[in-house]
C-alpha cells in the first residue's frame, strides 16, 4: 500500500536509488542523507516511525469508508516531517500518536526514501531492529563470558605460580588445596584452547608431582614414538629441524664419495628419505651412504631398527644409491660406545642430534659427566660436521619456581602455536606429547628428569669448551626452512638467523635452535688450552 505521492514528496528521484543501497553508514552520515531527501527526521526515530507507519496501515484497513476522504486530503500534509505527518493522518481515526522512546538505539542501515513504500520500510525496521537487538544482547553476553575467561585466566596463573611456590617449600597442603580451587576455577575457562589447555596441563603436572607419581606417568617406547611423530605432522618444528639439519649436512658432504650419518635419535627413520633423495641428485653422481641409528630397544621383541633400515634401504635402492645400515639399540644415548658405531677414517662423518643432548645433563652425577664423555667421543671420531638442534628455553634451572615459570611460558606458546594446525588427530596426539614434556620438567628431579633445555647460549659455550667450533649454517638453509613454512598457513612462525644459528618460533618467541659444529684439531685445542 503506497502512502506517499511522488509529486509531494519534498525529493527527486536519483536520490531514491542510493537509499535503497542497504549499505552501512555511520549515523551522522545517515541524518545527513536524511536531511537532504527532505526528512526532519533522525535515524534513531527510524523505528518509531516505522511503528506508527504500521499502526495507520492497521486503521486504515479496519477503516475503509475513511480511505477516500483521506486520499483527498494528503496534499494538505507535509510528509517531509515523518512523524508529525503519520500523526497528523492518525488524528484523522481520532487515533492518539504513540510516545517516542528515549532509548532507542540507532540504527544500522538507512532504506527509507522520498519513493520508497513506507509499510516496506516500517516491516524493515521494526525486523532490523529486533535483529540489532538480539545481536547486541548476544554480544553483550560474549563480551561478560570473554571478560568472565579472562578474569578465570589471569587468577589461574596466579594460583599456578603461588601452588609452585608452595611446592617448592615443601608446603604440600597447601600446594594440594590451591590444585582443588583450579581444577573448580578451570570449569570457567575454555578447556579446549588457550590457558584452559595449558592450566590444566600443568595443574595435573603438580598434582602428579605432589601424588610423588610423575615418573611412572612417561609412557612406553611405542607410545612415544606415535606421538613423536604426530607432533611431527601437527607442526612444522621437527621438519624445521630435519630440514635444516640435512641441508647443512648435505653441504658438508660435498665432495666425498664415502659418508657416514650417525643419528642419535632414529625415531621411524623420519629424516633421511629427503637427504637420500639429495645424494642421488647431486652432481657427480651419488656417494657410497652409510646410515648408524640409534634408538631405544623394542620391549617386544621386534628388531624395529632393522625394520626401519630395510625401509631406507629399499627407497635408496629405488634411486640408485649404494646404501648400508647398522642399528645400535639403547635406553641411554651415554650407554653408547663410539666402538659400536663402526666409524671408518675414510668416511666424512657427520653426528646429528635431534633434541637428544639435553637428555645427557640429567644422568647419575656420580658418574664422570656424561656430557663430557660424549661429547669426548664424539670429538674424537673427527667428525666433519655436527648438527645439533635443541628447544630454545631453559627447564633445567636448580630453583623449581624458576623452571616452573620458564616452563609455562615456553609451552603457553609451543600450545598457541598448534592452535594453527588443522589435522586431527595430529594435533590432539601432539600435544598429548607436549604434555608429557611438562609433566617430566614439572614432576621429575635427579635422573629422572631427562627434559633439562638449555637455551642456545649455553650451547655455544658448552659445544666450545668440548672442542667444537661453529659452523655457519648458510642461506641455502635459511632460505629452505622459509620454504617449509609455506607449507602451514599460519602467519605466526617465523625464521630467524643468529650468528650463523637458525631459530624457528611463534609471533617472534624461539621455540627452537639448530646450529652446526665443527671439530677443533688438536693442535688448535692444545693452543687454546695453553692461552
Amino acid at each position: 500500500m503506497v502512502l506517499y505521492d511522488s509529486a509531494t514528496s519534498g525529493g527527486s528521484n536519483s536520490g531514491s536509488s542510493s537509499s535503497c543501497s542497504g549499505t552501512k553508514q555511520p549515523v551522522a552520515e545517515i541524518d545527513g542523507l536524511l536531511a537532504g531527501a527532505g526528512y526532519k527526521v533522525r535515524s534513531s526515530e527510524l523505528r518509531q516511525v516505522a511503528q506508527r507507519l504500521e499502526r495507520l496501515e492497521t486503521v486504515m484497513v479496519n477503516s475503509p469508508a475513511d480511505i477516500s476522504q483521506l486520499a483527498s486530503d494528503t496534499v494538505h500534509y507535509n510528509p517531509s516531517d515523518l512523524a508529525s505527518w503519520v500523526d497528523s493522518l492518525l488524528s484523522e481515526f481520532n487515533q492518539p500518536p504513540l510516545p517516542l522512546p528515549s532509548d532507542l538505539p540507532d540504527l544500522p542501515d538507512i532504506i527509507a526514501g522520498p519513493s520508497v513504500n513506507h509499510t516496506a520500510v516500517g516491516n524493515y525496521l521494526t525486523d532490523n531492529f529486533t535483529t540489532t537487538q538480539q545481536q547486541q544482547q548476544q554480544q553483550q553476553q560474549m563480551m561478560i563470558v570473554t571478560a568472565m575467561e579472562e578474569d578465570s585466566g589471569i587468577r589461574l596463573v596466579h594460583m599456578l605460580m603461588t601452588c609452585a611456590e608452595s611446592v617448592q617449600r615443601g608446603e604440600m597442603a597447601v600446594a594440594g588445596s590451591l590444585i582443588e580451587d583450579m581444577k573448580g576455577l578451570l570449569t570457567r575457562v575454555n578447556p579446549s584452547c588457550g590457558i584452559g589447555k595449558v592450566a590444566g596441563c600443568f595443574i595435573d603436572a603438580l598434582s602428579f608431582r605432589i601424588m610423588g607419581v610423575g615418573g611412572s606417568i612417561c609412557g612406553s617406547v611405542s607410545e612415544n614414538e606415535i606421538l613423536y611423530h604426530h607432533f611431527y605432522e601437527a607442526c612444522p618444528y621437527l621438519k624445521f629441524a630435519h630440514f635444516t639439519a640435512n641441508q647443512a649436512i648435505l653441504e658438508a658432504f660435498d665432495g666425498h664419495d664415502c659418508v657416514h650419518v650417525v643419528d642419535f635419535n632414529l625415531m621411524h627413520g623420519l629424516q633421511w628419505p629427503a637427504l637420500i633423495q639429495a645424494l642421488a641428485l647431486r652432481p657427480g653422481g651419488p656417494p657410497l651412504l652409510r646410515l648408524t641409528g640409534i634408538g631405544p630397544p623394542s620391549p617386544d621383541g621386534r628388531d624395529s631398527l632393522r625394520e626401519i633400515g630395510l625401509r631406507l634401504a629399499e627407497l635408496a635402492r629405488s634411486v640408485n644409491i649404494r646404501f648400508t645400515f647398522r642399528g645400535v639399540a639403547a635406553s641411554r644415548l651415554e650407554d653408547v660406545k663410539p666402538w659400536m658405531l663402526q666409524v671408518s677414517p675414510k668416511e666424512a662423518l657427520a653426528v646429528n642430534s635431534i633434541l637428544q643432548l639435553h637428555k645427557l645433563l640429567g644422568s647419575d652425577p656420580a658418574r664422570n659427566s656424561p656430557m663430557e664423555m660424549v661429547l669426548g667421543w664424539i670429538r674424537n671420531l673427527n667428525p666433519k660436521i655436527m648438527t645439533v638442534v635443541e628447544q630454545e628455553s631453559n627447564h633445567n634451572q636448580p630453583e623449581f619456581l624458576d623452571r616452573f615459570t620458564t616452563a609455562l611460558y615456553y609451552y603457553s606458546t609451543m600450545f598457541d602455536s598448534l592452535e594453527a594446525c588443522p589435522l586431527q588427530p595430529e594435533k590432539a596426539l601432539a600435544e598429548i606429547y607436549l604434555q608429557r614434556e611438562i609433566c617430566n620438567v614439572v614432576c621429575c628431579e635427579g635422573s629422572a628428569r631427562v627434559e633439562r633445555h638449555e637455551p642456545l647460549a649455553k650451547w655455544r659455550n658448552r659445544l666450545a669448551g668440548a672442542g667444537f667450533r661453529p659452523l655457519h649454517l648458510g642461506s641455502n638453509a635459511f632460505r629452505q626452512a622459509s620454504m617449509l613454512l609455506t607449507l602451514f598457513s599460519a602467519e605466526g612462525y617465523s625464521v630467524e638467523e643468529t650468528e650463523g644459528c637458525l631459530t624457528l618460533g611463534w609471533h617472534s618467541r624461539p621455540l627452537i635452535a639448530a646450529s652446526a659444529w665443527h671439530a677443533v684439531p688438536d693442535v688448535m685445542m692444545s693452543h687454546q688450552n695453553s692461552n
